[in-house]
């Protein structure tokens, strides 16, 4: 047993005790994680793609690329597999982030008795950085005054630097360092992008690792916003793509599989399916049509080339501090490609979740903005099914297109291997007991005190050096959205769920994935008794797994969990000073009547911001210029200007807005959409300019924040931000009457994208 000091009466009769710090295995390995956003199975050029992504396809060439590895769907769900080792819905985060539905495998946070991987490593010597995107705290905890338990600095690492949510635009990303909402150090106009952000905080993280504890061994988790909608990079690798999609996603599907076969990354005799149900063929779309889808793709394509060449910059910073040759380097993705666009995409998504659809007239005339500050694109299906490449449906979904997922995995003084494929059944879970095996530590009883559940995944290191080790023999079960699955044996039954339809109706379908990859060929009739037998054993692990109840109400769950966030409040004051509110903190204005009132000393001729909740692809602001009063209701893109008839006078006055919702027996003609507001700016509460809508925020604000006095990120409105106020601004309140009406029917027509 260690002896503590001797505490005499003088330091000359006392003896000096420093207990032990922790110290690491000896051989323990550096753990760089660098983790894609909706990357599908065919992205990489290791995988088939005709994207160039030398950097990540040198580490394949150094190491190993997985065929098996399958993960949960979605983002919160698979970093949460991945953190933790456990399945999502064990874990507590059976869905996004975004939901608590007051069930047990659906809080929307990692559990407690789920130590993540980084609180796992901590007691042995590691040092934990999380740099990009976490999203596995719920939003409403995102906010300034947390609770900070759910992010990463609570959950085990020691640095943060990155953004809370589901996404965020990459040239005014909404950042939070450690446990505080920062500015983006630069300005889009400066050149500033996310990704090459991310990657200098990585590397100034390790320098001072390197510098300041050379012996002590890291885990550096990189969740990349590549690439996630928006897609955003620098216009010249956007337009270089354009030669390379120019023939469309038939073809360019039918080469991925070609280039695939010749790989070894699918067997030989795999089938490629038939396009999925929502996909038109390449040639029936005009000419002016297909340019446009071929921007979308290469916006896409030059966001993850854009990212490998940071990347790059990062394996150079290893070696040149002779990091390389004792550092696992893993470079996976979240879940397939996204079916997010829709059939046609966008240059702004954000109006259609609004029901203000964009016309394939505004796309063409906005084609050279793709990929810009300003925007939110997001490719169509078809090009998201050659992401998926061969594999059938989408993120979201449960067949191979949601689920099956590049994997590499590089470790020169850990792994002989060069080059090679490895073709066992993987999942999200399995990662984080394969990094422990591989550490040499053993998953501990307890966390913080905190009685810890039983790892569920199975280490899959035995496979790093035998290309015959057998797959894990437990059967993983999938689940989103009401989507099932389940593989076992080398066989999957699954399910697509259409949402708000009995789960009895479902039809199952069954495929021998081990001759089978591309799940083309459904044996269901041929098999009746095995198909009934996974059935059952789906139920089985749904009920030990906190899988249930099933819950298939995607779009009324963001309303709900406002209005359980929110309760019966109804009015916030915000004092100057305040900002970076996320937008679930932010007071919820969405299909309802509120008032705006800011309380300030104006000194004539006044110009800035008063209050502007996002960003230039969507939002709402209220601002001075030329002394004149202006509110911009932006959705997506489409500006609703009310300008003041008068300006505002010297003095402390109170200026405002009131917004109300007509009622529908004053509206006859609006049958459809989100109904008409009238909009009355006032001046010391005398109307000062009225108009009325039908453009609205019914569904979603924005994916950027709230702020005060100022607009931090892209401009909402006609202005160059920030646009600070120049008089003395003391307060804004805003106060909503209890009339939201939020329509399940429109909701349905709305097709909502958060991830």
């Amino acid at each position: 047993m260690a002896q503590g000091p001797r505490i005499g009466l003088t330091a000359r009769d006392s003896t000096p005790h420093w207990p032990d710090p922790p110290r690491p295995p000896a051989g323990a390995p550096n753990i760089l994680l660098i983790l894609f956003d909706d990357a599908g199975f065919a992205d990489f050029g290791c995988y088939g793609s005709p994207i160039r992504t030398p950097h990540i396809d040198r580490l394949a060439a150094e190491g190993l690329r997985y065929t098996g590895f399958h993960t949960t769907a979605m983002c919160s769900t698979t970093r949460t597999a991945l953190l933790t080792g456990r399945n999502h819905h064990s874990a507590g985060v059976g869905s996004l982030a975004n939901f608590d539905s007051g069930y047990p495998g659906y809080r929307g946070k990692i559990a407690k008795e789920a130590g993540t991987l980084a609180e796992m490593l901590r007691p042995h010597g590691y040092r934990n950085y999380m740099v990009g995107k976490w999203h596995v705290t719920p939003l409403t905890e995102s906010g300034a005054t947390g609770p900070f338990d759910g992010w990463p600095l609570g959950r085990g690492f020691d640095r943060f630097y990155g953004f809370m949510d589901a996404a965020t635009d990459q040239y005014t990303p909404e950042l939070v360092r450690d446990n505080s909402p920062i500015p983006p150090p630069r300005t889009p106009a400066e050149g500033y992008h996310l990704t090459e952000d991310l990657v200098d905080q990585s590397i100034a993280f390790l320098a001072h690792h390197t510098l300041e504890r050379p012996d002590e061994p890291w885990l550096l988790w990189l969740a990349l916003g590549a690439v996630h909608a928006p897609h955003q990079a620098p216009p010249d690798i956007i337009r270089g793509y354009d030669p390379v999609f120019a023939e469309g996603w038939d073809a360019e599907r039918e080469r991925r599989f070609a280039r695939q076969k010749e790989m070894g990354i699918v067997p030989a005799d795999t089938a490629l399916p038939p396009r999925n149900d929502d996909v038109r063929p390449w040639d029936s779309h005009p000419p002016e049509e297909r340019r446009f889808f071929t921007r979308l793709q290469s916006a896409f394509a030059g966001m993850l080339d854009h990212a490998d060449r940071h990347i790059g910059r990062l394996l150079a910073f290893l070696e040149a501090a002779g990091l390389r040759e004792d550092t696992i380097v893993l470079v996976l993705s979240d879940n397939g490609g996204s079916q997010e666009g829709g059939p046609t995409g966008g240059v702004n998504l954000l109006g259609p979740r609004n029901l203000r659809e964009e016309t394939m007239a505004e796309k063409l005339a906005r084609i050279e903005d793709v990929g810009r500050p300003g925007t939110y694109a997001n490719y169509p299906l078809g090009w998201a099914m050659a992401s998926n490449t061969p594999l059938r449906r989408y993120k979201q979904n449960t067949h191979g297109g949601g689920i099956r997922d590049p994997l590499v995995i590089s470790w020169p003084g850990g792994i002989q291997a060069r080059g090679e494929l490895r073709h066992q059944f993987v999942h999200a879970c399995d990662l984080a007991p394969t990094l422990l095996e591989l550490v040499g530590v053993a998953p501990p009883a307890t966390v913080n005190g905190v009685p810890q559940m039983p790892i569920e995944g199975v280490s899959f290191a035995p496979s790093l050096r035998d290309a015959a080790a057998p797959s894990k023999d437990r059967p993983q079960y999938f689940e989103m959205f009401g989507h099932r699955g389940i593989v076992h044996q080398g066989w999957k039954a699954v399910a697509y769920h259409v949402p708000e339809t009995p789960f009895e109706e479902d039809r199952w379908e069954l495929f021998h994935l081990a001759r089978d990859f591309s799940e083309a060929h459904d044996l269901a009739a041929a098999e009746p008794e095995r198909l009934r037998a996974l059935i059952a054993l789906w139920w089985e692990e749904a009920r030990k797994h906190q899988v249930l109840p099933l819950d298939d109400r995607f779009r009324q769950r963001f309303a709900e969990n406002a209005a359980r966030f929110h309760g019966r409040r109804t009015r916030y004051v915000f004092h100057a000073g305040v900002g970076h509110v996320p937008t679930e903190v932010a007071p919820d204005i969405r299909a309802r009547s509120y008032r705006i009132e800011a309380e300030a000393e104006f000194a004539g001729g006044d110009d800035g911001v008063l209050i502007a909740h996002g960003d230039a692809a969507g939002g709402y602001s209220l601002y001075l210029q030329g002394g004149h009063l202006i509110h911009d209701m932006n959705v997506g893109g489409e500006h609703v200007l009310l300008r003041a008839e008068r300006p505002v006078a010297p003095g402390r006055r109170v200026v405002g807005l009131r917004a109300r919702r007509l009622s529908r027996e004053a509206r006859p003609t609006m049958a459809t959409g989100p109904g008409e507001s009238e909009f009355t700016l006032t001046l010391d509460g005398i109307p000062a300019g009225r108009l009325c809508t039908r453009l609205g925020f019914f569904n979603f604000v924005s994916w950027a924040g709230l702020d005060v006095g100022c607009d931090r990120g892209t401009p909402v409105s006609h202005y160059e931000a920030p646009f600070a106020f120049t008089g003395r601004l003391l307060r804004v309140t805003v106060t909503m009457d209890e009339d939201q009406a939020l329509d399940p029917a429109q909701a349905a027509a709305v097709q909502l994208s958060r991830e």
